[in-house]
């Protein structure tokens, strides 16, 4: 017997007998495949009792369909569709055939967003991530007691209906941490919990932006966060980044001209590019955005991982005039899969996001939510960052180690203080895309820096990713980019 009762239209005043009606509605399941090959098929006396209809209907249903070969009918055991459904279809029931789904609507659709692809690896490929970690070495043990504590202490609450800003317990210890380690004046009501950063994006995208308002980003940037702020209705406008990150003076005349709502950039490590916006910079900023009233949206995914000097503060730590809003994650800490994000702004933003994701999504997983925050109390997540900050240093220079003895003067790149991922410069390749095709052809999988121009173009540098691999795997994925790069093949 399946798991669910089992739901057939069928008309009892048609022409069509009933039983041939139950046999064409099962054989087209099959066909269509929403009823697979093995699958167990309800008795006659538990689908002549759901169909409302006497057994022996149900029978002949079945005898039919045995007799075309659509199931097979085994005593004592079972009913099944058949495993060898012939290539040639079983001939057509009597009467009209149902009309399957319709490929294409029956009504206009305004034109979709434009799709961020994400490149599509082969099993095995060693993938230098751009900015993934470990899953491996999430703290799963931990994570699994902490949340079979949170259905034991919340009991069914955690499974019913909540705020839709998270878990009051997650929001009041991240904004302790916050607080403490960020230096971000952040608390329950000022903090908005999402699915992941992604979302965050989202939300605060359609909560600021206009259609037809301009948000300056960074050339090359994170091309799922600018297609959040098109979906809004946004008009990006690109600026250029140096050594010491967004570059002021374009972005000053570009204020002038009053059209700008926001900018979004990523001071910590820039992504993709991984340098770190000069101190002076960010006074300047935040004095600019004070001054013509626009939103510094500040993405800081990978705060968590500075290996050398003293951490750099947020922008929002220095944030008096309440421009900043603040995106961070766990994801990074811990795993994508958990899609725990959040947003720090002030209170009536956070108001508005809340109210727009009650449209999206309702709320999040308040038990898995709850069973974080035990992890932060514990301290567990603290020494898990620590541990990491440690393992993914050694891999970052067991990266830059592979790159330069197997390159050499082929390759130039700054160490990163930190962060996930290294900016390297490949200036004698003339089309690195297609090196990163030849290569994802070969087991190795990396980003080029066209896919993160918003202009198009395709500079030679790429974004090497090391906190996914460990630093045997690194060395091989160096090694195999060499052979496709000398090769051609």
């Amino acid at each position: 017997m399946t798991r669910w009762d089992f739901a057939l239209a069928i008309d009892p005043g048609a022409e069509t007998p009933v039983f041939l009606q139950i046999a064409r509605a099962i054989a087209d399941g099959v066909r269509e495949g929403r009823l697979r090959p093995g699958e167990a098929l309800p008795s006659s006396r538990h689908l002549a009792e759901t169909l409302l209809v006497h057994r022996n209907t149900v029978l002949a249903a079945y005898g039919e369909l045995q007799a075309e070969g659509w199931i097979s009918m085994q005593p004592a055991v079972g009913t099944f569709v058949s495993r060898a459904i012939p290539e040639t279809r079983p001939q057509e029931f009597a009467g009209p055939a149902r009309p399957a789904m319709p490929r294409v609507p029956g009504f206009d659709l305004p034109p979709p967003p434009r799709r961020y692809v994400r490149p599509e690896y082969r099993p095995g490929t060693l993938v230098l991530g751009g900015g993934t970690p470990d899953v491996r070495l999430i703290p799963a043990d931990e994570l699994s007691r902490a949340y079979r504590r949170a259905l034991r202490l919340v009991g069914p609450s955690a499974l019913n209906y909540g705020d839709p800003r998270g878990h009051e317990r997650l929001r009041t210890e991240l904004s302790a941490m916050l607080s403490s380690v960020r230096g971000v004046a952040a608390n329950e009501r000022t903090l908005l919990l999402t699915r992941g950063s992604q979302m965050a994006l989202y939300l605060v995208a359609h909560a600021l932006v206009r259609p037809g308002d301009v948000v300056a980003v960074e050339g090359l940037g994170y091309q799922p966060a600018w297609e959040a702020f098109r979906t809004a209705g946004a008009q990006l406008v690109p600026m250029p980044v140096d050594r010491s990150g967004l570059c002021l003076e374009p972005l000053e005349r570009l204020l002038a001209t009053g059209s700008v709502r926001a900018v979004y950039l990523t001071p910590h490590h820039q992504y993709p590019t991984t340098v770190t916006l000069d101190p002076g910079r960010r006074l300047c900023l935040l004095e600019l955005a004070q001054r013509h009233r626009v939103a510094l949206i500040e993405d800081d995914y990978d705060n968590e991982f500075h290996f050398e000097g003293r951490p750099i503060l947020p922008m929002a730590s220095a944030d008096r005039a309440g421009v900043v809003v603040y995106l961070g994650t766990l994801s990074k800490i811990l795993a994508p899969g958990l899609r725990i994000g959040f947003v720090v702004a002030p209170e009536p933003l956070i108001a508005q996001m809340a109210e727009l994701r009650l449209l999206i999504d309702r709320q999040g997983d308040q038990a898995m939510e709850y069973a974080v925050a035990e992890l932060i109390s514990d301290g567990a997540i603290q020494r898990h960052v620590r541990k990491m900050r440690r393992v993914y240093r050694d891999r970052r220079d067991a990266l830059a180690e592979a790159l330069s003895s197997t390159f050499g003067d082929e390759v130039s790149f700054q160490l990163p203080a930190g962060g996930l991922a290294l900016w390297a410069h490949f200036p004698a390749t003339e089309d690195l895309l297609a090196w990163s095709e030849r290569a994802a052809d070969n087991g190795v999988g990396f980003s080029p820096a066209a896919r993160f121009a918003l202009d198009g173009s395709n500079p030679p540098f790429a974004r090497l990713g090391y906190a996914a691999l460990r630093e045997g795997e690194l060395a091989q994925a160096v090694a195999r980019m060499a052979r496709c790069a000398r090769t051609g093949h």
